[in-house]
């Protein structure tokens, strides 16, 4: 069986021990990592597939990247200032 490994280092008994006694206390929820993707505005999203020809990509991608923002990121602040939506 290979050897359990956390961020590079084995896996001890006492780390097991230790985190077995964290969970025998308890987590406050609040202060656990949320998982998924963050979110975006004030509900759930929804995935709207675009489809763009080379030259447009090529510009989406070229903007965000001077902006320093996702390309994602990118298409919501043009729908916004297209909608007048803040």
């Amino acid at each position: 069986m290979a050897e359990e490994r956390v961020n590079g280092a084995p896996v001890t008994d006492e780390m097991i021990q230790k985190w077995a006694d964290e969970a025998e206390v308890g987590y406050d929820v609040e202060k656990l990592r949320k998982r998924g993707r963050p979110t975006v505005g004030t509900g759930p999203g929804a995935v709207v597939p675009v489809r763009m020809d080379a030259a447009l990509l090529e510009a989406l991608n070229a903007r965000a990247e001077q902006e320093q923002v996702s390309r994602s990121e990118a298409i919501r602040e043009a729908v916004r200032a297209w909608t007048q939506v803040a």
